[in-house]
């Protein structure tokens, strides 16, 4: 099993959307940063506690990344500028979401999970790092069973029904394990050649 979520909304529910954002002057960036802004808005909630509105506002602020890119390629206005942003306010959104639960939990003397949000953190980054260096050599990585999508409604949906905890084990080893399936498959796709630079 390559992804557990498709990587992008099916057309006939982002088309109407992109459609009407487009006749109203919304460009990508903006849906970009209104995505790290509700992120921001959601890691607030989750450092006071208050998980039921904070899973909701970070399904939200998720949901615009399936619509940043399908607007940027309907409107002609997909830069590579414009991808690299969106990746970037991704790994801010992340980091800012799991920055609010560490608050929380460091200010109840969570050790537990204060160690699971470091873990989740550090294995979801180098999810999107192992791609990034991959592609840099040429090679194609779109496959990752926890790539950014499963681990934003994993978390929305802990904070949701207040399994917080939980959600924080399954994050931290599901992203490791997708952090090792990446660096495997390079590691196939290239060869054992060995003349890859670092």
């Amino acid at each position: 099993m390559s992804r557990l979520l498709p990587r992008s909304a099916p057309v006939w529910l982002t088309d109407p959307i992109v459609g009407f954002l487009a006749k109203v002057g919304v460009t990508p960036n903006m849906l970009t940063i209104a995505g790290v802004l509700g992120n921001a808005g959601a890691a607030a909630l989750a450092a006071r506690g208050d998980f039921l509105p904070a899973g909701i506002v970070m399904l939200a602020a998720g949901a615009l990344d399936f619509l940043d890119g399908a607007l940027a390629r309907a409107t002609g206005k997909a830069t590579r500028f414009g991808s690299v942003f969106d990746a970037v306010m991704d790994r801010v959104s992340e980091a800012a979401l799991l920055f609010g639960l560490l608050f929380y939990f460091s200010d109840r003397g969570g050790r537990q999970e204060e160690l699971l949000v470091f873990i989740a953190l550090a294995a979801s980054f180098l999810v999107s790092y192992t791609r990034a260096r991959a592609e840099i050599v040429d090679v194609p990585l779109r496959e990752g069973l926890f790539a950014r999508a499963e681990r934003v409604v994993l978390l929305s949906i802990g904070l949701i029904i207040d399994q917080v905890t939980v959600a924080l084990w399954i994050l931290a080893v599901a992203a490791s394990v997708t952090a090792i399936q990446r660096l495997a498959l390079v590691w196939l796709r290239i060869g054992r050649s060995g003349n890859q630079s670092r």
